[in-house]
């Protein structure tokens, strides 16, 4: 009897244990999302292991004012055309990936929104398990309700990785145009969004052939959706919105 009463002890202290270590972590989490409305991450894990494997770590992180309109628009057009829209998952996409997988299954695609991305790069790690797959979907969820999509936007264009060992738009910015975000213009900030696929493999300076041909293909795209009123919110601050609806008047 006092073997059986032990081994309950033993478990009950261990299911009390477990318990206040899911709701301190849970707690944990929630608190940090809601901080990181307004605060830059410290660090990402991908930045982490970009120093660890010596590939180096340059960031320099901006406010979204500071970001360009080219910037802004460049990376919606290259990546989530759908992005004011969507609750953070593109789902018709989601299915066409699927549906691709199954029929390719050496070729993996991927259907990822801005959302996703940003939700991966802030918290997660890189990778492709079902665990990594199911916690972005809580962290994407989350954000989305949080943060906001403009919010969305501007972490996602300070920590996106856009290079070897360089991470950030402004980063990039000075790496590859010796200028700050704010002064990107239309070609160079396709030619930044157009290696997001694969930063490492698709280089900006030297520009790739990738690179070339999909930097055109992003600069029409922008052209596509320069007069969408949902896009003009997120990549104008609203006093340049003013301005230019005045000029529209004049």
């Amino acid at each position: 009897m006092a073997g059986k009463k032990s081994s309950d002890s033993f478990f009950s202290r261990s299911f009390r244990f477990l318990k206040r270590l899911f709701i301190i972590l849970f707690l944990a989490q929630l608190i940090y999302i809601i901080v990181l409305k307004w605060v830059n991450p410290p660090f990402t894990i991908t930045q982490l292991v970009s120093l660890a494997t010596g590939d180096g770590l340059k960031r320099d992180y901006v406010s979204i004012e500071e970001m360009s309109s080219n910037a802004r628009l460049s990376v919606i057009a290259a990546e989530d055309q759908l992005f004011p829209d969507h609750n953070g998952f593109d789902w018709k996409s989601i299915e066409k990936a699927l549906d691709y997988n199954k029929k390719k299954p050496n070729r993996v695609r991927g259907a990822s929104t801005l959302s996703q991305q940003t939700a991966k790069n802030v918290f997660l790690w890189q990778g492709r398990s079902w665990i990594r797959k199911g916690l972005e979907v809580y962290f994407t969820a989350m954000i989305e309700l949080i943060w906001g999509k403009k919010r969305i936007l501007e972490v996602y264009l300070n920590v996106a990785e856009m290079g070897k060992g360089i991470y950030g738009i402004e980063a990039a910015a000075q790496a590859y145009f010796k200028k700050p975000a704010a002064k990107l213009n239309r070609i160079e900030a396709a030619q930044i969004a157009a290696c997001l696929p694969n930063p490492a493999k698709y280089t900006v300076r030297p520009i790739s052939r990738y690179v070339v041909f999909r930097s055109a293909w992003v600069i029409r795209q922008m052209s596509n959706l320069d007069g969408d009123p949902d896009i003009q919110v997120l990549i104008f601050d609203r006093q340049k919105s003013i301005n230019q609806d005045e000029k529209k008047w004049k």
